[in-house]
């Protein structure tokens, strides 16, 4: 009865120690807001863009403009990456848009929308990310 106990025991360590061994062998590298909008910019909403990136939005009190980044969770080769914003609803075309092939991220664009409702989107490589008509006012 000892050994039996010693070999769930067993099996149970080395199942946690392998499941342990997959998190840290695949590590989640999220992006992070660095200031790329400026001084005095601070976050306000972000989404993320599938396992790529995060796109963030950004305002700024003394400006009273909006800023959007999209950013890759990790540089690398220059990839498609793109950023937009604009007052809700969006139409046809962003109003603020930057894309082009970035090993980091796209922006800042920016946009005044005081009392308004804005929508913004960041997109790498084909995956898109971001909200619609949020942060009113």
């Amino acid at each position: 009865m000892k050994l039996v106990r010693t070999t769930a025991a067993t099996v149970t360590a080395a199942a946690a120690m392998m499941a342990g061994a997959l998190t840290v062998a695949t590590p989640a590298y999220a992006a992070t807001y660095g200031g790329e909008c400026g001084s005095g910019y601070g976050v306000v909403n972000s989404a993320a863009i599938g396992t790529k990136g995060t796109v963030f939005l950004t305002y700024s009190s003394a400006t009273g403009r909006n800023c959007v980044v999209a950013k890759r969770n990790t540089t690398g080769s220059a990839v498609l990456v793109e950023a937009g914003l604009a007052i809700h609803p969006v139409g046809s075309h962003w109003t603020a848009y930057d894309g082009g092939y970035y090993t980091s991220y796209a922006g800042p664009i920016y946009l005044s929308a005081a009392g308004r409702c804005v929508d913004w989107m960041g997109r790498i490589s084909g995956t898109e990310g971001g909200k619609r008509g949020t942060n009113c006012g």
